[in-house]
């Protein structure tokens, strides 16, 4: 048997090593379903992270909330996106099993996702112009946590 080894680019040293820095905050959400902009936060972190090329990983570590990315600049978007999960996924439903009585927030949650990946591009996030970073909240008000880490050089 063969065993074949790539490399890429110079050698790996100690000064081109990748940085990794993470870092979590807390948000408090007042309705059973809303979305947050969180935007300025990660932005905030990644300015500060020192990284000038890579990506940032917004994680959330709940299973009826998400992150997603979407317009930020006009909130008639947010307003319809939860109008149409609140079609697709009813809050009471015939057959729903889960006894909490909160099942559609954790559908909602698995079709939303739980974290997205953003490029770094010159210490900065790369987003769309009308793009921003939303915490999804689907079975508020809750106290909830956002983990952020950032990967690169």
């Amino acid at each position: 048997m063969r065993h074949y080894r790539m490399c890429f680019g110079p050698p790996f040293t100690r000064a081109n090593a990748v940085k990794v820095v993470t870092k979590d905050f807390h948000i408090s959400t007042k309705q059973r379903c809303e979305f947050v902009d969180i935007t300025g936060e990660v932005a905030s972190f990644v300015s500060k992270a020192g990284v000038k090329e890579g990506d940032a990983i917004v994680y959330c570590p709940h299973t009826t909330a998400g992150i997603t990315i979407n317009e930020n600049a006009d909130p008639s978007v947010v307003h319809d996106i939860l109008l149409t999960l609140d079609e697709l996924v009813p809050r009471h439903r015939a057959g729903y099993r889960h006894s909490e009585g909160n099942s559609d927030a954790h559908c909602k949650s698995t079709l939303v996702g739980c974290s997205k990946q953003v490029l770094i591009k010159d210490g900065t996030l790369d987003l769309g112009t009308w793009q921003g970073i939303f915490f999804c909240e689907f079975d508020g008000p809750r106290s909830r946590r956002v983990i952020v880490q950032v990967r690169g050089e």
